[in-house]
């Protein structure tokens, strides 16, 4: 039986990531964080682009060393066509392309948002086909019918801004560092969901979330006039209704989706995937419901190598190939 050794490379934002997949399972998961960018709040692009630049290298040849294999055992190349961002997305994609030009192997090209999805597909238990997603990142929040590793349905997506980007606006907000979202999460551990927010209506399965962030923002405004130092004293507890608001958004359409498809089998995936209060609530919603819930390990939710890897593998077996003439794309159909 042949085996197929794939290196993945991942680069759609701040992290630069290499992993090495052999006949399906991960055997190298590697990712090198960027640190600059939380002295803005945000990502800069310009400085996520030249930092890729400096990491690739680094991390593809720590890869290939702890996977135990050389470069020339590599068979096939998976990267990140998009979405993401263009500077980042141009890094990966070249170095994939030369990688594949100068050892004579197929370039596959994923996509970034499925990839997540097939992340439940690193390890067992796999969910069975079909399944509901809830994929939920700082960019991108959408509830996804899969019917196969290459048929995927959108059934709901966010019409504004993103679950992801209304914890680090709201994060923002309130004085706490980038990425907020882990912050909000640790801080909501020790509070109490005490604080209303005005909750969007959207009647199908999309999602919207700047009406949230608006009433938050005047929420803020307001107490502050009263007390200067309402966000000091009262932050576990904000941060724990902020949170709640979120969660309970989500859940609600996930069940939803669940009551209309007729499908028992849900999971979650990226990065606001590894928030506790979702995954808990992923869990008592799967009890009260009969559902049969997959939640991936943390390394899989956040931006990272594997997960290209195990969407390029299934691509691999297909023979779904792309040639040197492909561009990174920031926005890319699903």
């Amino acid at each position: 039986m042949k085996t197929n050794i794939l290196l993945a490379i991942e680069s759609s934002c701040d992290d630069t990531s290499a992993a090495i997949i052999i006949d399906g399972v991960v055997k190298s998961n590697i990712t090198a964080t960027q640190d600059v960018h939380k002295a803005y709040g945000g990502v800069i692009p310009e400085a996520a682009s030249r930092n890729h630049e400096i990491n690739i290298i680094p991390v593809v040849s720590k890869a290939i060393k702890e996977a135990g294999i050389s470069k020339n055992d590599i068979q096939a190349i998976g990267v990140t066509r998009g979405p993401g961002l263009l500077g980042s997305l141009i890094v990966g994609l070249s170095f994939a392309k030369g990688f594949a030009l100068a050892n004579n192997i197929p370039l596959i090209e994923v996509h970034h948002m499925k990839a997540h999805i097939l992340a439940h597909f690193a390890e067992k238990p796999y969910p069975p086909f079909p399944f509901l997603c809830l994929t939920v990142s700082g960019g991108h929040t959408q509830i996804v019918k899969i019917d196969d590793y290459h048929d995927m349905e959108i059934l709901g997506q966010t019409i504004d801004d993103a679950a992801g980007e209304a914890f680090d606006k709201s994060g923002k907000m309130m004085g706490l560092d980038y990425p907020a979202g882990p912050i909000i999460d640790k801080l909501a551990q020790k509070g109490k969901p005490i604080y209303q927010f005005g909750i969007p209506k959207i009647a199908n399965l999309d999602f919207s979330f700047s009406g949230l962030k608006t009433s938050i923002r005047y929420f803020l405004r307001d107490h502050l006039k009263e007390d200067p130092k309402f966000i000091e004293k009262e932050k576990e507890n904000i941060c724990c209704s902020i949170q709640t608001s979120i969660v309970n958004i989500l859940m609600a359409k996930i069940k939803k989706a669940a009551d209309e498809t007729g499908i028992s089998h849900i999971a979650i995936a990226g990065g606001v995937s590894a928030n506790s209060f979702l995954r808990s609530e992923l869990k008592r919603y799967g009890t009260e419901y009969g559902w049969n819930t997959y939640i991936p390990k943390f390394e899989y939710c956040t931006d990272n190598a594997a997960m290209i890897g195990i969407s390029a593998y299934y691509k691999l077996l297909a023979k779904d190939f792309s040639n040197q003439e492909i561009t990174p794309a920031a926005r890319l159909e699903f």
